[in-house]
């Protein structure tokens, strides 16, 4: 992944928006809030582009990653799912996920508004 790549690109299609990275150093996601939970609590979009997420889950937010770019291997509840451009694909309170893909742009939609107090990192791959 080149990160300042992806940041510029980033910065130049949603100016102003904050952009996040699991990692400040060698990130495997890119994470740009289109429209955070802070704007309303009863939603959120995001825009992500990852080799690698880590394993995590929600209680309270329903998720559906969106495929714009690339392919993304989902992994939830130890089943896989491969989504290409276009397709997507809901996770659901309680399934614990993570995605892999190579420097693949989804889209993150969450209702509630996704919030740091529901997204709880898990032991796993």
């Amino acid at each position: 992944m080149n990160p300042v790549k992806i940041q510029k690109k980033l910065e130049r299609r949603y100016p102003g928006k904050k952009i996040i990275k699991n990692n400040g150093t060698n990130p495997t996601e890119i994470l740009c809030e289109v429209d955070p939970s802070g704007n309303h609590p009863q939603y959120s979009l995001a825009v992500s582009v990852l080799d690698r997420s880590f394993p995590h889950v929600h209680w309270k937010a329903t998720e559906r990653y969106k495929v714009i770019k690339g392919k993304l291997k989902i992994f939830k509840d130890g089943q896989g799912y491969l989504l290409k451009a276009g397709e997507e694909l809901t996770i659901n309170p309680g399934e614990v996920h993570w995605a892999e893909g190579h420097e693949t742009w989804i889209e993150c939609y969450s209702e509630p508004g996704w919030v740091l107090e529901d997204h709880i990192l898990k032991e796993g791959k």
